[in-house]
């Protein structure tokens, strides 16, 4: 037997513990979210002040919170889907389904998300962007990186998926039901 698959394998369980623990941080960050934007309402309607800074944080950490977390969602099968003859399938009929549509899709739209922002967002770091607000935060060109980490998360999982796609259907690893969410 080739040590191939257990390195594969051990490639992409490598890669879901990085994409599980980065998503299960950006979840917990959904709490400091409502902190912050409880602070914004009260500094704001309570006592008249406006906190630029906080927002532009809140909304950074919106942009963290849906696009460090997608790669985590897609790796629990918990993307919106309709599955109205995939339910059906036996678990080696979902993981060609999967990969297909991983290769087909997946794959494309997070190179051409990649090749479309890639100049965006090395503009902005190239000027090392700030808020164009009064009292905004300084590092506009971090929040537009999160971008590129949308991509590269979702490509690292779209790998690890087909590497365990493959496997199942070349029978080296069992046909399991995967549970959406």
């Amino acid at each position: 037997m080739s040590d191939k698959p257990p390195f594969l394998l051990g490639l992409a369980h490598l890669i879901d513990s990085f994409n599980a623990n980065f998503g299960k941080a950006c979840a917990w960050l959904t709490l400091f979210l409502v902190l912050g934007t409880a602070i914004v309402v009260i500094l704001r309607y309570g006592f008249g002040i406006g906190a630029t800074a906080l927002q532009e944080a809140v909304l950074y950490g919106h942009a963290l919170v849906f696009m460090g977390a997608a790669a985590w969602v897609l790796q629990r099968n918990g993307h919106v889907r309709v599955d109205i003859f995939y339910q059906a399938f036996s678990p080696r009929r979902k993981a060609l389904v999967d990969s297909l549509g991983t290769l087909l899709f997946l794959l494309p739209v997070c190179l051409f998300l990649g090749w479309a922002s890639w100049d965006y967002v090395s503009n902005s770091w190239a000027t090392l962007e700030g808020s164009s607000e009064s009292g905004g935060l300084k590092f506009v060109y971090l929040q537009k990186s999160i971008i590129l980490v949308l991509v590269i998360s979702l490509v690292l999982q779209g790998i690890s998926d087909l590497i365990k796609f493959a496997n199942i259907l070349s029978g080296r690893l069992p046909a399991v039901e995967v549970t959406h969410g």
